[in-house]
């Protein structure tokens, strides 16, 4: 286990899992592993096995390291710690903001720059079984538009704490959302690896057409869908407004507004910048059971 990382560790065990089928990458791998064996952190065994595959660029050395019982080593010198986890997905999040264009944006990067560097106090992972059904299918799209956010997501998750908010009523948020739902904060005052006062940043995930009915709350909140297409709307009973990925969604205090899920689950990045701790409330709405029961054509 390589615990911690220092940043040539890091470069090095990014070589490690060069992708394969890229010219030169199998030396790229070897020289990785030949680094973690000097440090005393990978085995001679399995160095071995990235030297007979350094010629051969197509070949994954996963397939050697399995026959002679040495992959479980070397997946272990590959986990992140969780707090470079964790930053990095933040430093990975703030780039992929920078890219987008809207209200709210600049706010949620200023609120990032301001809180990303306190103190790592870190959390008790949890898993849950949403993230587990559907963070796959959710970031397959996300890696062939951006490739290293997507990773930095799958590095961080094992280190999360993930959470099913339950300070809705029952009755009033419906049956669906409750169970295909999930959360888990980055920076935050309560469940957040990194501390803040009044201010939050997590990752959200809701499955396949699912409807988070309308609600409200006092904080405003950016969304930064990295999924879709997904419906919308900000008025009760509006029609709904089909919003692609990558298209942010800026909620003022108290902004009346409701999410459909498409057929891809719906993963963002959610940002409260203020008056964190007000719960949400549900707003009415006279089209709910016609929602959760459609799906949306897209």
């Amino acid at each position: 286990m390589i615990t911690p990382l220092t940043p040539d560790d890091f470069r090095a065990l990014e070589d490690l899992r060069a992708p394969c089928g890229q010219p030169g990458s199998g030396r790229v791998r070897y020289a990785a592993a030949m680094y973690f064996n000097r440090t005393q952190r990978l085995s001679d065994a399995a160095l071995e096995v990235f030297r007979i595959c350094s010629p051969l660029d197509h070949e994954d050395p996963a397939g050697l390291l399995t026959t002679r019982g040495l992959l479980a080593e070397v997946q272990s010198a590959a986990v992140l710690p969780a707090e470079l986890a964790v930053r990095l997905l933040i430093d990975e999040a703030d780039a992929y903001l920078a890219t987008l264009h809207g209200p709210g944006i600049a706010e949620a990067r200023s609120g990032i720059s301001h809180w990303r560097g306190t103190i790592w106090h870190g959390v008790q992972s949890t898993r849950n079984s949403v993230v587990e059904t559907n963070l796959s299918s959710a970031l397959a799209p996300l890696e062939k538009t951006h490739a290293s956010l997507a990773k930095a997501i799958r590095q961080a998750v094992p280190h999360l704490q993930w959470i099913t908010y339950d300070q809705y009523p029952a009755a009033e948020i419906g049956p669906d959302f409750p169970k295909g739902h999930a959360y888990a904060a980055l920076i935050g005052e309560t469940g957040a690896p990194i501390q803040s006062d009044d201010w939050d940043m997590g990752i959200f995930l809701i499955a396949p057409n699912v409807l988070y009915r309308d609600h409200r709350h006092k904080a405003p909140e950016l969304y930064a869908p990295l999924t879709g297409p997904h419906g919308w709307r900000f008025a009760p009973d509006a029609a709904l407004s089909i919003f692609p990925a990558h298209q942010p969604v800026w909620n003022e205090p108290f902004a009346h507004h409701m999410t459909k899920v498409g057929p891809t689950p719906f993963l963002c990045f959610y940002i409260w910048t203020r008056d964190v701790n007000t719960p949400a409330e549900v707003l009415p709405g006279s089209d709910w059971a016609a929602l959760e029961s459609s799906k949306l054509e897209i």
